[in-house]
């Protein structure tokens, strides 16, 4: 049975969905992941598109609010952005929680290459480390 893991972030536009994306495409079948922000908005663009440039697509994603997960039992909640943190609150069928903090890229939808250079910089650190998890099992 696959471990259920939620990952929050703020707004889950950009960082939270980006995980969910490598950890669906790195853990398939050990894992069922989800993600969702402590107020819902929608998807980065910038976000779909430097994932789309290795090849995973997020672009059928939506942006959740946690509320929608509040009852629900996870092997793992894990918070990638330290507002998030703060924030989350406490999910009593989570039996880890974990705090795995990345820097926010610009919050703009203008595809123009200083925007994209930064969603790469902190695509390729979530990348890495839900890759390592992925393959290794998550733990701190």
């Amino acid at each position: 049975m696959a471990q259920r893991v939620l990952i929050l972030c703020t707004k889950n536009s950009c960082r939270s969905q980006m995980a969910e994306g490598f950890l669906r495409h790195y853990g398939s079948g050990i894992y069922d992941v989800f993600s969702a922000g402590t107020r819902a908005s929608r998807v980065n663009p910038n976000a779909i598109r430097v994932m789309k440039e290795i090849g995973i697509d997020i672009s059928h994603h939506t942006s959740k609010s946690l509320e929608m997960f509040l009852n629900q039992p996870f092997d793992y909640v894990i918070t990638v952005c330290d507002n998030a943190n703060e924030t989350c609150p406490v999910f009593p069928g989570a039996k880890n929680r974990l705090h795995w903090s990345f820097p926010e890229p610009p919050q703009t939808e203008e595809p123009k290459e200083e925007y994209l250079k930064e969603f790469r910089k902190v695509r390729d650190m979530i990348h890495e480390k839900f890759r390592k998890a992925a393959r290794e099992g998550i733990r701190k």
